[in-house]
């Protein structure tokens, strides 16, 4: 019997848009950012709340982002997420939120979201958002701050891929004699041993051609659309038959990972 998992239903018929964080706003982040805007505006066209969204990224605009990332010449010097929530806010006429800084922040107070998405280098980044994400696994209602589902973003220069799991422990599923409902999808941190993984800064690049020695021109916004498609069907048909998938440009290839 084909797996599937049925998306929470909280997210299906909320009173507000449906929050949402991204940690990065680089390379990914910056593409799944402007899918994420689009993918709202259909779900309103829908009679759905829609989205809104919250980027956080400390960093700021260089040359070298310039081409493979989606900033331009005039936001140089700026911070990424203020440059690139402003400009969807002017686009678009939202009103979401940028955040010069990590997430989360490391202090108690630090909010949430609905759905996590992370866009980020580091392991470190990952563990850390997991250990303080584990800690509201067990909320027993559903509101704008409670975190239903994390869906993680990681490439290398031409492959890469992407994983959504609950942080809820468990989601109710509706029963089903087709399917075999599956209540919980892992996240990234219980798929990866990511504590056995030693991790080397390979620093910020100086130039475009650098850049694009580590991470090839369409490799990240290959990767966002698979991504946001996922997430897109999660939220438009109420469910999911793959909780991700993994994507290799030499060979034209993407594997889905089913539920």
């Amino acid at each position: 019997m084909k797996k599937i998992h049925y998306t929470d239903r909280y997210l299906l018929n909320p009173h507000h848009p449906v929050t949402v964080f991204i940690i990065g706003a680089g390379g990914t982040g910056s593409q799944v950012a402007t899918n994420l805007a689009r993918m709202s505006i259909a779900l309103q066209a829908l009679g759905h709340p829609g989205l809104h969204v919250t980027v956080f990224d400390p960093d700021t605009v260089t040359e070298a982002n310039i081409g493979r990332q989606l900033f331009s010449e005039s936001e140089l010097g700026l911070n990424k997420a203020v440059a690139l929530v402003t400009r969807i806010n002017r686009f678009f006429g939202f009103s979401w939120e940028a955040k010069g800084q990590c997430y989360p922040s490391g202090t108690s107070d630090s909010v949430l979201a609905n759905i996590i998405i992370t866009c980020t280098d580091t392991t470190r980044s990952r563990t850390g958002l997991w250990r303080f994400l584990k800690k509201h696994r067990e909320r027993s209602y559903d509101d704008e701050k409670s975190p239903i589902y994390w869906m993680d973003f990681g490439n290398a220069q031409t492959t890469g891929q992407v994983l959504i799991g609950n942080v809820k422990s468990k989601i109710p599923q509706p029963s089903s004699t087709e399917y075999l409902p599956i209540p919980k999808m892992n996240v990234i941190t219980e798929e990866v041993p990511y504590s056995t993984i030693r991790e080397k800064d390979s620093g910020p690049s100086c130039s475009l051609t650098e850049a694009l020695q580590k991470q090839d021109l369409f490799i990240n916004s290959m990767l966002a659309q698979i991504g946001c498609d996922v997430l897109w069907r999660m939220l438009r048909e109420g469910r999911t038959f793959y909780r991700g998938a993994y994507l290799n440009l030499d060979t034209l290839r993407v594997n889905p990972i089913p539920v």
